[in-house]
Formats: C-alpha cells, structure tokens, sequence
C-alpha cells in the first residue's frame, strides 16, 4: 500500500511537477506495489500452487490478445492492458495504467518461488547449474517462438531492408502489457547474471552493490533531479514557468517541450553523471540503513 502511495502522488509528482495533479501516473511501483497486495495473498498457497499460478499468468496472458476489444475497459486495463490507458476519476483528473496487473503478478509469483533456492543450506553449485539451465533454456525458448510468429506477442516480426533492421524487427516486443516474448528476452540474461556473477566480489561489484542496497532511494531521487535539470533547460531554451504544459503520451510534463530534448549523447551523458552523482548519497544511506535499526527505512 505504501508503494502505491508513492507512486500516485511522489512518483506522479517528480513525473509532471503538475500540483494540481491533473492526472495520476500507474507505473512500475504501482504494479510492484498492487503484486505484493496479491502475493500477501498468494503465499498462503502451497508452494507447487503459487508456481502453476505464475507459469499460467505468464505464459497464458497472450492468449487474451486475440479476444475482441468491444467490451475492454477499466478492468480490462487494470489488470491486462496497461499501456497507457486513460480513465477519468473526476472532473479534471484521471488516472494512467502504464503497468497492468495480471503480468506482473505472474512474474513476481515465479520469483518468489525462486526464492527457494536461495535459502540457507542450498547448495552454491546446484543454484549456479539450476539458474544457467534455465536462462539458456529461456533464451532458446524465446529464439524459437519468436521465430515462428504464432504466440507470445501482439505484433509479428518480419524480413526488413537489411539484417540490423530484421534482429530490430524480432527484437521489437511488448512491454505495456509485458508479453511472454518480453518476458523471455529480459527475464533470461538477469537469470544468466545470477548464475555467473554470484561469487563476483572485486572493487566493482562493491560499487554496484551500494546501488542494489538503496534501489528505492535512488529511483524515487534521480526522478525530481533529472525534472530540475528539465526545468535549466527549459529556460536555456527561451521559456518561462507560467507557459503551458506538453501532454507526452497523454500525461502533462511541466517545463518539458516535446520536440526540444536533447540528443541521445547527451541523454546517455546526463544518465552517466546522475548515476556517478549519486553515488555518494545512495553510500550515506546505505550506511545509515545498516547503522540503525528504525523501521521506516525499510520503507525507503
């Protein structure tokens, strides 16, 4: 519940700076926070249930692409469809599922069965055997039904002018909601990782590790600091802060004008310096977060 709130009003807020909150943004915490609402419930389930559970949600979604959208709308989009989705709560406002349901909730009930091999005692080399066989078995799975173009994504690939654009082509899937192919694609290097870089421990992986400590801090900060820099920008470029807000994709972004962002290098350069930027805080927090033992930075 507490995710949820950060994401209709913290999240929402660092997206738009709009304090008239014109229109509520469900995103990635929100359906973090809505799956461990369903998973409270699940994990009274046996441990065989809950995994049939989140095979048949992930693997079985795909399915309802092929249903008529006559009939589709709030609860579809609630749970299904995501995808930016409009709905209007009262006059002036409205809410934006980004992120569906029943997906999410299919893969968080697969990792929370993983969770299984991570307890005290399992043994190391198992695991790593375990985790490899699956990732490769994802990938090679995801190459071969992606390749025939009968299930698992809305659109098909096809043959383009050339062979860059064709692997684009089949590596063009659905995220919003996320399809199986999707799913197949991410979900099957991040188990690889797992398997070959678990004993990983050099000056490296300690630097990473600060960031895997403090996720939440760090996502919710680097928001407001990337809209403020917007805002530097937004006056560089001639604005004011009385001009009217862009709509992007439906949603108000305050001190944001479609069309005059910057170029991809210096997109991927501002992402370098924000992650090198906040370093030292995400440190500070970690640190504190194993010095003390208050129960509210559990929920930071």
């Amino acid at each position: 519940m507490w995710l949820v709130f950060v994401e209709v009003v913290i999240i929402t807020y660092a997206w738009t700076f709009d304090s008239g909150f014109s229109v509520f943004v469900l995103g990635v915490i929100w359906a973090i926070g809505i799956s461990m609402i369903g998973m409270s419930m699940l994990i009274r389930l046996p441990w065989k249930l809950v995994f049939l559970i989140g095979i048949l949600l992930v693997f079985g979604h795909n399915v309802l692409d092929y249903f008529p959208s006559t009939h589709k709308g709030l609860f579809w989009d609630f749970f299904r469809n995501g995808n930016f989705a409009f709905h209007t709560l009262t006059p002036g406002h409205q809410m934006a599922f980004i992120y569906p349901i029943l997906p999410w909730l299919g893969v968080m009930s697969l990792g929370y069965c993983l969770g299984a091999i991570y307890k005290q005692g399992y043994d190391p080399i198992k695991r790593k055997k375990l985790l490899s066989r699956l990732g490769w078995s994802t990938l090679v799975f995801f190459v071969l039904l992606r390749g025939t173009n009968l299930y698992g994504n809305p659109f098909l690939w096809s043959v383009q002018m050339d062979p860059i654009f064709t692997v684009m082509s089949f590596l063009n899937l659905h995220k919003y909601p996320p399809s199986l192919l999707y799913l197949c694609m991410t979900i099957g290097p991040a188990l690889l990782f797992l398997a070959y870089f678990e004993n990983l421990n050099n000056k490296w992986s300690k630097i990473v590790s600060v960031y895997g400590r403090v996720p939440f801090f760090y996502y919710v900060l680097h928001f407001y600091i990337l809209h403020l820099i917007a805002i530097f920008i937004f006056m560089l470029n001639g604005h004011n802060l009385n001009e009217e807000t862009s709509l992007i994709f439906g949603i108000p972004f305050k001190f944001v004008i479609a069309g005059e962002g910057l170029t991809l290098r210096y997109v991927y350069l501002i992402w370098i310096l924000m992650v090198l930027a906040l370093y030292p805080l995400c440190k500070w927090f970690s640190d504190l977060k194993q010095r003390k033992n208050y129960w509210w930075l559990s929920y930071l």
